[in-house]
């Protein structure tokens, strides 16, 4: 088997759009934190619809493709490549990130504060929506954003054999020779920058809530030396997962990421108030249930309160951006597995391992706040959510053990985001991959110290949040890429297998 290659104009051409607009933003700050600013609030304003049917749209879809005759197709020769542990602690791990520990505990005093539906601030009425809008935004509908581009990437790959792992290819099934051509490459390269930005939403989120950990483990102030030191290991642990490969790297440091996290879970559950957390999240959990059309449709056109702009279509526009680079990887642990396997998994375990988190962390946190154990909603507004995160920790017994326990877990959460994501970075930028062919080691290298270059220097000039916001406004066209995907998906299974009311083939064996 030969030596992978490079992909000179997808490389090259990404490195110089991700450099250049890096710089643009380091050297014009002040100008662009506003413009984008406002760029992201005309589109969460004006296109909040789309991203609406958009997400309800793909769920529909995933629904159908589950219970219909394709659901059946298998996706390669062969059994699957890892167990079914391993790879549901891959993708719900490259998906989550450290954004879950921070938001499980932060997001639902947020919506007491601030609740949608015109409901009164800091009421009960607040507290029973408080959790449910979490298990919402981590639920199904955002697991929907990750499974159609798996699926089309998947079945491009170990069914149509194509030979390359991007989303050009992907789309050959709408776009035919064009996949190779100018429209191919700018899909690329928008892919790559939309994964850049949805990692330094990660690194935004994570640094800031590891530094102020740390400072309070080692008795320390926070400081940008502190920060560059956190940069520099999650640099060494992802790198170092990202060059051993998939088999002997990002697959062991999941498996060990989620056994953790289930500890973590599940040590706050029994020291902490378990039967209230336990109905709490019940309840919450049915009033999810009984609202969800509800919540996944609402706009609030006349009273433009702006809650679901800003909390509702962020999120979609934020793992829109994300989910080509989800897609990508999914697929490629995903060979052995039916379509049905697949979309399953992904809706299933990815909304599982979010409400697991939500329903405990958010109901500790709420319960803190509803008893007077701990001001939540008072450090946040005067110290910001890292120090708020802190403080729900100490709060636990054992704190010590507990916070040393977060920071490592933090560590490990986001080091297989940034892994997956710097081995996905090289595998756009490679021409061919076969079997099981990975990129090249060097090639992983590069991106991941690309990324910590960009992430040291934003983070020394303010600019992360830049970085965060610029990644939504790329989500924009990523809806395009949806409808891409999704009609070269429903071309090739109707090419490949007949229509859905044709007769019935086993489906399973012949794309095996």
């Amino acid at each position: 088997m030969g030596k992978v290659k490079i992909d000179p104009i997808v490389f090259w051409s990404s490195l110089i759009v991700i450099v250049t607009a890096t710089l643009l933003l380091v050297f014009n700050r002040e100008t662009a934190e506003p413009l984008l600013n406002n760029m992201m609030t005309d589109i969460t304003f004006k296109l909040d619809w789309a991203f609406q049917f958009l997400t309800a749209g793909l769920f529909i879809l995933l629904v159908w493709l589950i219970f219909g005759r394709y659901g059946k197709i298998k996706l390669g020769e062969g059994k699957p490549e890892f167990s079914n542990f391993s790879w549901g602690a891959m993708l719900f791990c490259a998906g989550m990130g450290t954004s879950i520990m921070f938001w499980s505990i932060m997001e639902p005093i947020y919506y007491y504060t601030g609740p949608p539906f015109g409901i009164k601030a800091n009421s009960p009425e607040a507290a029973e929506w408080a959790v449910t809008y979490g298990l919402f935004h981590w639920g199904i509908s955002a697991w929907s954003l990750y499974a159609l581009p798996t699926v089309t990437i998947a079945y491009s790959f170990f069914v149509k054999k194509q030979s390359s792992l991007k989303i050009s290819t992907a789309c050959r099934g709408v776009l035919g020779k064009h996949a190779d051509g100018l429209v191919g490459k700018i899909i690329d390269i928008l892919v790559i920058w939309s994964l850049v930005g949805g990692l330094g939403t990660s690194l935004g989120l994570g640094v800031p809530m590891i530094s102020a950990v740390i400072g309070e483990i080692l008795g320390m102030e926070q400081s940008l030396g502190l920060s560059i030191i956190i940069i520099l290991i999650w640099t060494v642990i992802y790198c170092s997962s990202a060059y051993l490969g998939l088999y002997k790297g990002i697959r062991k440091l999941s498996d060990i990421n989620v056994y953790m996290a289930l500890a973590l879970a599940l040590f706050v559950l029994l020291v902490g108030p378990t039967l209230f957390i336990l109905s709490y999240f019940t309840n919450s959990f049915g009033l999810m249930l009984q609202n969800i059309v509800r919540m996944s449709f609402y706009t609030d056109p006349i009273n433009q309160g702006g809650f679901p702009q800003g909390w509702t279509v962020f999120y979609w526009a934020w793992f829109a951006a994300t989910s080509p680079f989800m897609g990508l990887f999914v697929a490629r642990i995903s060979k052995g597995r039916t379509i049905k396997e697949l979309i399953s998994a992904v809706l299933l375990w990815g909304s599982l391992g979010s409400w697991l988190y939500f329903a405990v962390f958010g109901g500790y946190a709420m319960h803190l706040q509803l008893n007077d154990i701990v001001p939540i909603t008072e450090i946040l507004d005067k110290q910001g959510g890292p120090a708020a995160i802190v403080a729900v920790l100490k709060s636990l017994p054992l704190s010590t053990i507990v916070l040393i326990f977060f920071v490592v877990l933090g560590f490990i959460f986001l080091a297989t985001s940034l892994d997956s994501a710097t081995y996905i970075l090289s595998a756009i930028a490679t021409k061919e991959l076969v079997g099981e062919q990975e990129p090249a080691r060097w090639h992983r290298l590069l991106w991941g110290g690309i990324l910590a270059i960009m992430a040291v220097a934003l983070l020394m000039i303010g600019g992360l949040k830049v970085i965060q916001t610029s990644s939504v406004i790329v989500s924009v066209p990523v809806i395009i890429i949806y409808l891409l995907l999704t009609v070269s998906l429903l071309r090739w299974l109707k090419q490949d297998y007949g229509s859905p009311s044709s007769k019935d083939l086993d489906l399973e064996e012949k794309a095996g």
